[in-house]
C-alpha cells in the first residue's frame, strides 16, 4: 500500500537535507502543495511551483491553525552546539522547536517524519545524543496518527555553514571510503539517501512508529 502525499509542511527545509526533501516532493505527481516554514525568504525555493514559503521568526510562534490539513509533516531542523552558540541554544532549538512542532499534530491525521541521529539516547552521556534522545522519548508519548524516526549516521554533502569536525570527517572518508563495507553500520550517508528514506517513510510505513536506521538509510 502506497500512502499519497497530498501536501507537506516542512521545517529545517534551508539545511542540507531540508533542501534535497523540498526538490524530492516537488517531484512527486501526488504532491500538490509544501508549505516550508522559514524565518526569511529564500530566493532558491523561488523555482518551486509547489512550494509555499510561511515566513515565521520564531517558529514556536506556530499554531493549530498554521499546520491544519497537512497530509504529512517533516522536521529536517537540527543544529550544533557550536553553530547555536551554547548548549541552552541548541537545545531551544533542537528540543524545544521540534517537539512543540509535534505537539501541534497530536490528535491529528497527520504522518510526523524527524530526523534524529544515530547515536540518539536520552541516557548517552554526549550532550547531542541526548537531547536527540530526549526528542524522540517525548515525541513517542504523543498521541500522533503516525511518527518516523530517520537516525543517519555522518552525512555526506556541502552544507551552507561550515562544520569543522563533519568537514575533516568527510574528507576521511571520501580518502579511504574503498574499504569501508556496504554492511558497516556507522557509514555515512548522502543527504539526497536520507530524504529519500523520508519520503519512502512517507510512503510505505504502516506501523503507528518506525525507526529507520542508517543501515536502511543506507539501501536507499
Amino acid at each position: 500500500m502506497t500512502n499519497s502525499i497530498k501536501n507537506a509542511i516542512v521545517i529545517g527545509a534551508t539545511g542540507l537535507v531540508g533542501q534535497c526533501l523540498i526538490e524530492q516532493l516537488n517531484s512527486l505527481a501526488e504532491c500538490e502543495k509544501i508549505t516550508v516554514i522559514v524565518r526569511r525568504q529564500i530566493a532558491e525555493f523561488n523555482p518551486y511551483k509547489k512550494v509555499e514559503q510561511f515566513v515565521l521568526e520564531d517558529f514556536l510562534l506556530l499554531n493549530d491553525q498554521d499546520v491544519n490539513g497537512y497530509s504529512h509533516a517533516f522536521s529536517c531542523l537540527g543544529s550544533t552546539i557550536k553553530k547555536a552558540g551554547s548548549k541552552e541554544a541548541f537545545y531551544n532549538i533542537d528540543f524545544e522547536i521540534n517537539a512543540h512542532f509535534a505537539d501541534l499534530f497530536e490528535t491529528t491525521e497527520t504522518h510526523l517524519i524527524l530526523v534524529s541521529a544515530m547515536g540518539a539516547n536520552a541516557g548517552s552521556p554526549i550532550f547531542y545524543n541526548r537531547v536527540k534522545g530526549e526528542l524522540e522519548t517525548y515525541i513517542q508519548k504523543l498521541d500522533l496518527y503516525r511518527f518516523s524516526i530517520i537516525r543517519p549516521s555522518l552525512l555526506l554533502g556541502e552544507r551552507n555553514e561550515k562544520r569543522f569536525f563533519e568537514d575533516v570527517s568527510q574528507k576521511l572518508y571520501r580518502r579511504f571510503s574503498h574499504w569501508v563495507p556496504n554492511s558497516f553500520k556507522y557509514k555515512p550517508v548522502t543527504a539526497q539517501q536520507v530524504a529519500h528514506t523520508m519520503v519512502e517513510a512517507a510512503q510505505m510505513q504502516t506501523q503507528k512508529i518506525e525507526i529507520y536506521d542508517n543501515l536502511h538509510i543506507q539501501n536507499a
